[in-house]
């Protein structure tokens, strides 16, 4: 049972794990090689008798409580060394010696005078082996009176408890709720008496001797199954005839009596154990049976049991048994009864289980965690200016790590672990929930602009039509990363704002949560998450803030109707609502508004609070390039960081034809059409005049500076050649485009991709810093067409971005199946094996491709198929991309009837005069210089630009003419039916 000191002697180390009575102890072993519940001895002590607490419907001995009392906390928990003197078979009891240290402990409770010497005339051998210094120490405590032997008048009397009748075994009386209400909450000393499971005790509340039983609140332990009414007698005689110490062999034992036999079998047809049942009742034994305990009463169940929270001595401190028996693997959460107890207290208990299911403690050794849609995220952390606020527990964020002014910089992040009421979609007629608008402008008015630490968690794959979590292999998904979010500084902050808890050891807080902030005021709520689900790292910060929240009665937590606020919106309705809106806004010289959306560089929605309405507004007088145009997207990033969501002035001059209102913004005073300029991202369009537009002067020093810098759409200009009327500003003619040529198809086209762009760069840079795995299983990697994905180019051994055009029929079965691909970057299309395919992120798959379709402006060019068109192509390859040199792309035409980029030779067509930056010619007049390109026709209304390029050009084709050259080595070609010029009109009235 215990590890054996001296094995031959018979004497056992062991720990006191009760004390029943006062010359009675229950010894455990200190260790064993055995698993389960260590082996128990119990020891009476030889030659002693102490009085007997009272049993069922009885008084206990004179002085009874007082001696058994003196024991237990003499000897309870500590370790001892003992050795059994002999034993009576009749009534299944070990007599011994035990000793305390170098103590007797059998002396000890005789010299207090709390046991007396069992009179002589016992059997041979039946008697201490320290009998005759027992008989001594008893006389000298009966001569000084102590304990038992009180010389004091009514001592004896004084000495019998008054016992309730539960601790005489009735509990009919005990009033549950009348104890609860008197005492909830309100820690109670007590002393454990039984334990019946790892969860349930039987205590003593002092100083009544109430005895009553306790269900630890917010756990359950495996149970103890059912048993007959005299197995607990056979149980207990079974356990003391365990091996008696470690490997020494137990003492032979009677055999079982008929009646004993009969119990047994009777048991044994009842309910077993569950695992772990026994090793969680020793493991609560081993803290708290026959202790000193406090019990904190936290509710009564249905049956009017008591339930309640266990704490014990532990050292200096007291711990939790519930949360004790839940970190070691004995007990699990239940939520009924955990919702009695107080919020911190439930979270710990939650925490702890996670904990011992993660790690497969004992009863949750075979534990399979559910599936989760939800995957942790490793390593991205990083800093940055907060863009946009979506919502109340959305935010985006521009990645101070990417360029400033690129669109790729900003990155969408969800508060982790919390959740705001939704924002609606006017598109479907959708109105915000409410506090939906209240969560946004609190984190709006906090955040927007400020720096900002963000740490990436987890991402999820959502479904797109209501939010709700899909299987990880559904088709109609899409992925949505969550982080925790820390204000860097907090002098914008409200003191009441700041959370007062303090951050879980070894986080990485550095500064204020805001998804703290936003619970603390009462703007969300804390998702449950479900077991093994990722969540915040600071979710228990999270929870104590929304119980802050519901207590103070705040936000969505209040009984108070929401807030209700009616915004008229004049960017959905007709022009001339908003004509008849503009008088409104021409009260005031300046009026505040608030950037809702920007919609191009220089077009804006915007929210005036104080007419409760939102405008379509427009810089008067100032243009940016228009959608898909170059620096598009780079005047609309630009514009997101300097005013998306900020709070800003205007100046509304007029409303045009379409109801957009036209004015001058101002942003910290600062006019936004000036940054514009000054970057070179727009142009001024003066043909409507500038005599209204404000701080005119200052808008054309801005354009003058970016001219002379070169800047964005400046960086071909030449002094001198502008044209002096404001419409042809925004001539595409003007655009120049530096590349080189990627790809050459049949037909005159040709693919471009942008030199110096910063998007180029930025995409190699993610595609290199991407950690490619084994070829995917089939089955869980399933591209679709027009997916963007991986690709493996076989010629350069690397990876590119590829669009998926054609796919096999059904499933794929085998990593042969082929794939039909374009590569976005480059214009190239090939067939590839599913082998060659990953999935890609949708960080980088969402960046739009970088090879432009471009085709020869001015010029046709015959298709392969047709004569002279395979030679043409070949030539077109060898003056471009086999040239490897760079080439300035003059944009003359932008064709979109191609629509949306779906393959090879799809999407908007740039009809380009391509010039090779150390070629005297364009490639264009190359074309026909060789005979391999025709002019195409004139028409009387091209405009003057044109007429001059088919001039220019004019020159070319008539010395391949004039030269028997490529198509014209037979002489003139006959113009085809789109050549022919319209028939003339005849001259007079109607037929």
């Amino acid at each position: 049972m215990a590890s054996a000191a001296t094995g031959a002697t018979g004497w056992y180390r062991g720990r006191v794990k009760a004390v029943p009575s006062g010359d009675c102890l229950v010894i455990v072993a200190i260790a064993s090689s055995k698993p389960g519940p260590l082996p128990e001895k119990t020891i009476t002590l030889s030659s002693l008798m102490a009085p007997r607490l009272a049993r069922r419907g009885g008084v206990d001995e004179p002085f009874a409580w007082e001696s058994r009392e003196f024991l237990r906390k003499l000897c309870i928990g500590k370790e001892v060394t003992f050795r059994v003197d002999y034993n009576v078979p009749s009534i299944s009891r070990d007599f011994g010696t035990v000793f305390l240290g170098d103590k007797n402990v059998a002396m000890l409770v005789v010299s207090q005078g709390w046991a007396k010497i069992r009179e002589q005339g016992q059997q041979k051998g039946e008697a201490s082996p320290y009998l005759t210094e027992l008989l001594r120490l008893e006389e000298n405590a009966k001569q000084e009176g102590l304990g038992r032997w009180s010389k004091v008048p009514g001592a004896a009397e004084a000495s019998i408890r008054n016992l309730p009748p539960s601790a005489i075994g009735d509990p009919s009386n005990l009033d549950a709720m009348g104890l609860l209400a008197a005492n909830k909450g309100v820690p109670m000393e007590a002393i454990v008496e039984q334990v019946r499971d790892g969860s349930t005790v039987r205590i003593y509340l002092l100083p009544e001797f109430q005895f009553v039983q306790v269900f630890v609140a917010g756990i359950q332990a495996p149970q103890m199954g059912r048993r007959g009414a005299v197995s607990d007698t056979v149980v207990e005689s079974e356990l003391t005839t365990d091996d008696t110490n470690g490997d020494a062999p137990g003492e032979p034992r009677p055999p079982l009596t008929s009646a004993q036999r009969l119990a047994v079998s009777a048991s044994a047809a009842e309910t077993a154990a569950d695992p772990f049942a026994h090793e969680a009742k020793f493991f609560t034994e081993m803290r708290v049976l026959n202790r000193d305990v406090r019990i904190v009463l936290e509710g009564v169940d249905k049956f009017s049991n008591l339930i309640g929270s266990v704490y014990y001595p532990d050292g200096e401190s007291a711990k939790d048994l519930a949360l004790e028996l839940v970190e070691n693997g004995f007990a699990k959460y239940v939520e009924w009864s955990a919702n009695m107890m107080e919020e911190e207290a439930k979270r710990k208990l939650k925490t702890a289980e996670l904990e011992a299911k993660k790690n497969r403690l004992r009863m949750w050794t075979n534990y399979v965690p559910p599936p989760s849609n939800s995957k942790a995220i490793h390593d991205q952390n990083f800093t940055g200016k907060v863009v946009e606020v979506v919502s109340g527990d959305c935010i985006i964020v521009a990645d101070d790590s990417i360029p400033y002014g690129s669109p790729l910089a900003e990155r969408r992040v969800n508060l982790s672990s919390i959740r705001c009421p939704k924002m609606g979609n006017p598109r479907r007629d959708e109105k915000p929930a409410p506090y939906a608008r209240e969560a946004k402008e609190f984190l709006r008015t906090r955040l927007i602009g400020r720096q900002v630490n963000v740490q990436m968690e987890y991402s999820r794959k959502i479904a797109p039509t209501d939010g709700s979590a899909v299987p990880s292999g559904a088709a109609d998904s899409r992925i949505m990363d969550f982080g925790s979010v820390f204000l860097t500084s907090t002098g914008k902050v409200d003191s009441d704002d700041a959370p007062s808890s303090v951050p879980s050891a070894g986080s990485q807080q550095t500064g204020v949560n805001v998804a703290e902030l936003v619970i603390g005021r009462g703007f969300g709520t804390v998702i449950r998450h479900r077991d093994f689900e990722e969540r915040s790292n600071y979710y228990d910060a999270l929870l104590a803030a929304e119980s802050r929240a519901i207590s103070g009665r705040k936000g969505i937590h209040s009984a108070k109707d929401p807030p209700v606020m009616h915004i008229t919106d004049l960017t959905t309705t007709s022009a001339k609502k908003a004509k008849d809106f503009l008088p409104f806004l021409h009260r005031s010289r300046r009026i505040p508004a608030v950037v809702e959306y920007v919609l191009s560089g220089h077009r804006f929605k915007l929210l005036i609070p104080k007419e409760t309405c939102s405008i379509a507004f427009s810089f008067s007088g100032v243009r940016c390039a228009g959608r898909d145009e170059p620096y598009s997207d780079e005047a609309i990033a630009l514009m997101r960081r300097k005013i998306m969501q900020r709070d800003v002035e205007i100046e509304v001059e007029t409303v045009d034809r379409t109801g957009t209102f036209l004015g001058s913004l101002w942003e910290s005073r600062t006019n936004v059409a000036v940054t514009l300029l000054e970057a070179g991202l727009a142009k001024l369009q003066t043909s409507f005049g500038s005599d209204r537009i404000p701080d005119f002067h200052l808008l054309e020093q801005a354009e003058q500076s970016a001219k002379k810098q070169k800047l964005k759409i400046w960086e071909n200009f030449v002094e001198g050649e502008e044209v002096s009327n404001g419409a042809d500003v925004e001539n595409k003619q003007q655009e120049v485009l530096k590349v080189i040529v990627t790809e050459v198809l049949g037909g005159g086209k040709f693919y471009v991709q942008t030199v110096g762009d910063q998007k180029v760069a930025s995409i190699q840079q993610q595609l290199a810093s991407l950690n490619l795995k084994e070829a995917p299983v089939l089955g869980a990697f399933n591209p679709k067409k027009g997916d963007v994905v991986l690709c493996y180019f076989h010629a350069d051994k690397s990876w590119y971005r590829a669009m998926v055009v054609n796919t096999p029929r059904g499933p794929v079965e085998s990593s042969n199946d082929m794939f039909e691909v374009f590569y976005i970057d480059y214009g190239n299309q090939e067939e590839v094996p599913f082998s060659q395919l990953r999935p890609l992120d949708p960080s980088v798959s969402a960046a739009p491709g970088l090879a432009q379709l471009c085709s020869l402006a001015y010029i046709k060019i015959p298709n392969l198929e047709e004569d002279f068109g395979q030679e043409a192509a070949e030539y077109l390859s060898e003056l471009t991309l086999n040239s490897g040199k760079e080439f300035r792309a003059k944009v003359e035409e932008r064709d979109t009837s191609g629509g949306k980029v779906k393959g090879q030779g799809t999407g908007t067509i740039l009809s380009v005069t391509l010039v090779a930056v150390d070629a005297e010619i364009s490639v264009n007049a190359a074309m026909l210089q060789e005979g391999l390109a025709r002019l195409e026709k004139r028409n009387r209304w091209d405009r003057k630009e044109r007429q001059l390029a088919f001039d220019n050009l004019e020159a070319f084709q008539e010395k391949a003419r004039t030269n028997r050259c490529g198509m014209w080595q037979y002489g003139d070609i006959q113009s085809d039916d789109e050549d022919t010029a319209p028939p003339l009109r005849k001259a007079g009235g109607r037929k």
